[in-house]
């Protein structure tokens, strides 16, 4: 089929990319195709989708935060080339993708450049402002649009740049986008403005960007950051800046986590102290050495978070998925048989009193001797093969109904509306009129198929180890905990005491 064929186009560009650059991951990407195989022969996936582009697969780092903050300027530094515009106010209203490009002209592209292409984060992005803003997803140039920059410090990843938060109520589609983006990044870069500490603009961001990230499994990925804290040089307090910030993210369940301290020296306040200057230096710089060594990790977090998702998918299949079918197919069997016992039990019951009641006893020897006269009456007999045929169409009526009645109970009770889709298509192909209800396995999962889905899960364990014999200290920096930054102001002014 044409869309078959565009996703295994897709794949193979994939393979192509990553013989040179991740090998591992090459092979990752033909246990996705073998995992396809199962999910489009269960209904998981429809003929346009494949596991394997569920997720970006290259490297993902967002910068979110407060307007002012300096994440744009940030930007321009990391990457040594003045692509974004920075100011005080607001330059930007919409999410920037960045990705590198050899071409030394920046090109902008629209929004639907991310919407279409698979290989982007944001791919499918319209349906989502469409679900959060109806009406707003055909608009997706007007929330997003894709930069590229020539600056090998891109390359191999990508990088998105929000705009800035402020105290109004935000767009439902841009947190939408927020969002999304946030669980597909593999680096969250969340700024504050230290000259603001307790602006609106920070109210409103610790709502939406901090509160919800303390539920999350994988908050080890936000690194949380006052910048510009050059500003308090002449007071020479940002102990006392750094501890205020930290109360108001407490204040919002945030007690866990990487803070920073940094800020730009080319736009830095003069500080005319060489004490005090050489010591915010040494912070500043301690501080941009870990961010910088925590974005240039995620080329190997993102390896083991695919090799992850390809084991979660294969498990969820065989271990959640498979479960709830075969549940489903036992009530479903459990209820047609009762429901067909009932009625055979009521005919039974009516015609014995009928007969009963009209003819007396020798009614009932009548109609037990019912099958011999039909074997020798053809009227009977092509009477009984109506009732047979009435019964068999009773019995598929009786079947589909209370398999769609059952549907409908399952699909209501998930909240997630991809999930209800998926779960829709499904069960109604394991209620097929073929089916038999004694078939105790679901739709295109069969014993083979379960082995197969062994064999994946056993691949990416494989997967995970060869991953660790290439890199011989995969976590790395990536999992410290960033020194308390009072602590390390202390620490310096002690140093400069001593």
């Amino acid at each position: 089929m044409p869309n078959e064929s565009q996703i295994g186009q897709r794949l193979d560009r994939l393979e192509e990319h990553l013989k040179q650059e991740n090998p591992i991951l090459q092979d990752v990407v033909q246990s996705f195709r073998k995992l396809d195989i199962i999910g489009h022969s269960i209904g998981f996936l429809d003929h346009e989708e494949s596991f394997a582009t569920r997720t970006p697969w290259w490297p993902l780092i967002s910068i979110l935060g407060t307007y002012s903050s300096g994440k744009s300027t940030f930007i321009n530094t990391y990457l040594g080339y003045k692509l974004q515009a920075t100011g005080n106010q607001a330059v930007d209203d919409k999410f920037t993708v960045i990705s590198y490009s050899p071409d030394e002209s920046v090109h902008i592209l629209p929004g639907v450049a991310l919407d279409s292409d698979p290989r982007f984060p944001l791919y499918g992005i319209g349906q989502a402002i469409e679900k959060a803003a109806p009406g707003q997803g055909k608009h997706v140039d007007s929330f997003l649009h894709l930069k590229t920059c020539p600056s090998t410090k891109v390359k191999g990843k990508i990088l998105v740049d929000s705009p800035g938060f402020d105290a109004d109520a935000q767009r439902t589609a841009t947190l939408r986008i927020t969002d999304r983006i946030i669980d597909l990044s593999d680096l969250v870069l969340v700024f504050f403005d230290a000259r603001h500490p307790e602006s609106g603009s920070m109210r409103d961001t610790l709502k939406h960007l901090v509160q919800d990230t303390t539920k999350r499994k994988d908050s080890n990925k936000f690194l949380y950051i006052l910048n510009q804290i050059d500003v308090t040089a002449k007071e020479d307090n940002p102990e006392q800046v750094f501890a205020a910030w930290q109360r108001a993210l407490a204040e919002h369940g945030l007690t866990a986590g990487q803070y920073f301290s940094i800020y730009n020296p080319d736009v830095a306040v003069p500080i005319e102290d060489e004490a005090i200057k050489g010591r915010f230096e040494r912070k500043r710089d301690r501080d941009l050495d870990q961010i910088n060594k925590r974005i240039e990790e995620v080329r190997v977090e993102r390896a083991y978070r695919i090799v992850g998702m390809l084991e979660e998918s294969a498990q969820y299949l065989k271990s959640s998925l498979t479960p709830q079918i075969t549940s489903f197919l036992r009530s479903w069997r459990r209820q047609v048989v009762v429901a067909e016992l009932v009625i055979a039990a009521a005919v039974i019951i009516l015609l014995g009193a009928g007969s009963l009641y009209f003819h007396g006893l020798s009614g009932l020897a009548s109609l037990a001797g019912l099958p011999n006269k039909i074997a020798s009456d053809r009227w009977l007999q092509a009477g009984s093969v109506i009732v047979l045929l009435l019964l068999i169409w009773s019995h598929f009526t009786l079947r589909r109904s209370i398999g769609r009645r059952l549907i409908a109970k399952t699909v209501n009770a998930i909240k997630d509306a991809p999930l209800k889709t998926r779960m829709q298509r499904i069960l109604n192909r394991n209620i097929r009129w073929w089916r038999s209800i004694f078939c105790s396995q679901p739709t295109g999962l069969n014993s083979s198929k379960q082995e197969h889905l062994e064999v994946i899960i056993a691949d990416a364990r494989q997967y995970i180890q060869k991953l660790n014999d290439t890199f011989t200290n995969p976590s790395g920096s990536a999992q410290e905990k960033g020194e308390a930054a009072t602590s390390a102001w202390s620490n310096e002014r002690d140093g400069e005491q001593n």
